[in-house]
């Protein structure tokens, strides 16, 4: 059970109170490694702290990591926050130029980063950084910049002890978060101790998480999300955070969740996408009688469940829960894990809140398939200007999780959080009588053609993406007409079409092409049916969470 029905105020009292309850059970490791246990992982953490001190870095300095996933990167940032320096986390996927935009406008004095990643700095380093640590302990080429590796920080010896004047409160700055959005360039979003620690608290009341509970972690710790929910939820049940230490490839997955065996994993809905189109579409249509047998409800029960207990054993057979969120799952997915009794919870949020804001609880048997579950704890949700008809407006959320507004960006934080604290999230939703959140689309990315009515792209987008010959695609609206930019699954293509020619490959896709318009086009009314599909051959540029960047594709049609 949660620890206290009171929320910590900072990350630093978050993390004290396991610590102290929890000193002996492990906490973070890599994948096949011995973990730190929390009494270990605290002595380090405060020698982060210690050193930083030391290098004169005090409260509303700024301090980036720009790394992959590793306990080393918790202990950079829970040093850092320990003595109210503010951390500038950074995607390892962002490119070069936006991380030269971030580091620089941010004011960052110290880079905390990984041999991977150090390239993209390149002479700024040299020019602006105060420090550069290696995570991962790579010892850079001093000809491009000065780096101490992170054993050789922690080891050195310094008078110096963590003894900050004033020690963080809950109105204190914790992050500097440069988003990655579907709908333009990225802000800065300032998240206090007390916006992450609110929300923390609010996770906590939607499942029963314990100590002896493994989470395996694939997603980026920079991402708020995974933040949110991978890490700072965990460390306050006392459970174990486990890092992959390499790209989370389904090969590699299996290994690690064979040994780890994860109790809970914090995924994109893409992961569960793939999953389903790779290994239970092709289970379900085995042999000629199989698809015929699923048409029987108890028959259709059993398979999917049998269905369902390999893919537990693909998750090392002890998965309890499956976090979904970041984007919206394809409801013929979330049917399935519904279904075959697939342990799931589905969520929705944004960097702005922290970053939940609806989801689960988690066996609530009012959650409706599609919807995003009900409001958080202590998160309040309303519809602005409601369609009369539809009960569609824009989702706004209120509470302690709301963020603090845009760093350098009053403008645009007036647009975004009023002054009675309500976040103008840009989503478009409406509720059910159960209080489910159902979320249509963006404000943004809304077509309206010449016949007035309002075109939510998605919900056609996620009509398409249901085949199993879609990987991803995109409506936009040109002239008035709509048209599906799609990029097909060419690994099942390249199957199908083994040893054929190529333009009997080429006509082979544009049938399914045409067939896919079709059968979209039969379950949409006829004002929001697609006039064309064209084929894209390579992916589509998407953000941490996997959702397409749309305003580089306005006029890809």
């Amino acid at each position: 059970m949660p620890q206290s029905s009171q929320p910590a105020r900072t990350i630093n009292a978050l993390l004290d109170a396991s610590c102290e309850k929890f000193a002996d059970r492990p906490a973070l490791s890599l994948a096949f490694q011995d973990p730190l246990t929390y009494q270990e992982l605290r002595g380090n953490i405060l020698r982060v702290a210690a050193k930083l001190s030391a290098w004169g870095l005090s409260t509303g300095d700024r301090v980036a990591i720009l790394a992959e996933n590793s306990p080393q990167w918790c202990m950079a940032y829970l040093g850092a926050v320990r003595i109210g320096v503010v951390v500038v986390p950074i995607l390892p996927d962002f490119p070069e130029s936006d991380i030269l935009h971030i580091l620089p406008d941010a004011g960052v004095r110290l880079l905390f980063t990984t041999e991977k990643q150090i390239e993209k700095i390149g002479e700024l380093a040299v020019c602006s950084l105060g420090k550069v640590v290696t995570l991962d302990d790579y010892r850079g080429h001093r000809e491009i910049c000065e780096t101490i590796t992170f054993s050789d920080f922690l080891a050195a010896d310094t008078s110096r002890k963590e003894h900050p004047a004033t020690p963080p409160d809950s109105q204190d700055l914790a992050s500097i978060i440069y988003t990655s959005g579907t709908s333009g360039h990225s802000k800065a979003v300032m998240l206090s101790h007390g916006n992450l620690c609110a929300n923390v608290h609010s996770a906590s009341g939607l499942v029963n998480i314990t100590p002896d509970w493994t989470f395996v972690s694939v997603l980026p710790i920079s991402h708020t999300y995974e933040f949110t929910v991978g890490f700072l939820l965990p460390i306050r049940q006392g459970a174990r955070v486990v890092y992959c230490g390499q790209r989370p490839t389904p090969t590699v997955l299996h290994k690690i969740c064979a040994v780890e065996r994860p109790t809970v994993m914090c995924v994109v809905p893409m992961i569960m996408e793939k999953i389903y189109k790779k290994r239970v579409l092709p289970a379900l249509s085995t042999g000629r009688f199989l698809p015929l047998l699923l048409k029987f409800p108890p028959l259709r029960r059993r398979i999917l469940v049998k269905i369902a207990s390999k893919l537990m054993q693909f998750f090392g057979g002890k998965l309890q829960l499956m976090a979904i969120g970041g984007a919206a799952l394809n409801i013929e997915v979330e049917k399935f894990l519904h279904e075959s009794g697939f342990p799931y919870i589905v969520g929705y949020g944004l960097t702005e809140c922290s970053p939940l804001v609806a989801g689960g609880p988690f066996g609530d048997p009012t959650i409706a398939l599609g919807s995003c579950g009900k409001p958080v704890p202590r998160v309040s949700v309303r519809i602005a200007e409601p369609d009369p008809v539809t009960g569609v407006g824009e989702i706004m959320a209120r509470g302690a999780n709301a963020m603090q507004g845009y760093f350098h960006n009053p403008e645009a934080t007036a647009v975004t959080l009023d002054g009675d604290g309500w976040v103008a999230t840009g989503d478009l939703g409406h509720f059910d009588q159960q209080n489910n959140l159902f979320i249509t689309g963006r404000t943004k990315s809304v077509i309206v053609l010449s016949h007035g009515e309002n075109i939510y792209p998605e919900a056609i987008e996620e009509k398409l993406n249901s085949s199993i010959y879609v990987a991803e695609s995109l409506v936009t609206g040109s002239e008035d007409r709509l048209i599906a930019t799609v990029y097909p699954d060419y690994e099942y293509l390249d199957l199908e079409t083994k040893g054929q020619s190529e333009s009997d490959k080429f006509r082979h896709i544009s049938a399914i092409l045409r067939e896919i318009q079709r059968t979209v086009n039969s379950q949409l009314p006829q004002y929001s049916q697609i006039s064309k599909i064209v084929e894209r051959q390579e992916p589509f540029i998407k953000t941490a969470t996997h959702k397409i960047k749309r305003y580089l594709y306005s006029g890809c049609a």
